[in-house]
């Protein structure tokens, strides 16, 4: 079982490729839309820990307090693609060299991701609370009151978090890319067939 700590080993991160699955044992934080374009719009020295230590996670959680100490019920991965528009200015300016969501995404990743060493990954859609059971502390939250709970930037120590499957790597392949372009030879295949 391949498994990365925290802080992350770039070297090691860039050595993977698409069809490696790996574990995370350390910290990981959530950024949604609103997380990353809170972060792009301060100053660095605004900026309250360092994200190039640490896997993000597309994911607004399920949490909430329970005897003054946050509980996660369930912390399944959101769309990446919504993050498309910010993703390559934030690998750019902050370093972050593993990323993890659901469903892929586009050409501006996949180019920040070969030029920065980085990849991005998969985690089961559906599988939120078997990442929940995962997750051992809330060591911290940033911008709860202005972002909200889905939308504030979640920082948690988890064990064995995964499996994550990377899907975009920093060689330029993308599973995304080969599969959009098996969908349309099949349809076209289809349509001839008509």
């Amino acid at each position: 079982m391949n498994i990365f700590e925290t802080p992350l080993n770039h070297e090691k991160i860039k050595e993977l490729r698409v069809g490696d699955a790996f574990y995370i044992t350390g910290t990981i934080f959530t950024a949604r839309d609103a997380a990353h374009e809170k972060l792009l719009d301060i100053d660095d020295e605004e900026v309250p820990f360092d994200p190039s230590k640490y896997a993000m996670f597309h994911c607004g959680p399920a949490i909430h307090k329970e005897e003054g100490k946050w509980k996660v019920v369930s912390a399944g991965p959101t769309t990446s693609i919504r993050m498309e528009i910010f993703e390559d200015d934030f690998i750019e300016r902050f370093g972050t060299k593993v990323i993890i969501g659901k469903g892929g995404m586009g050409e501006r990743t996949l180019k920040a991701l070969k030029k920065h060493g980085a990849v991005y990954c998969q985690y089961t859609g559906g599988a939120g609370a078997l990442m929940a059971n995962a997750i051992r502390e809330v060591e911290d939250v940033y911008f709860l009151e202005e972002l909200g709970i889905p939308e504030a930037f979640w920082m948690f120590r988890v064990e064995e978090a995964g499996p994550f499957l990377v899907t975009m790597d920093s060689a330029g392949n993308s599973i995304h890319d080969d599969v959009a372009e098996d969908v349309d030879k099949n349809l076209e295949r289809v349509k001839s067939h008509l």
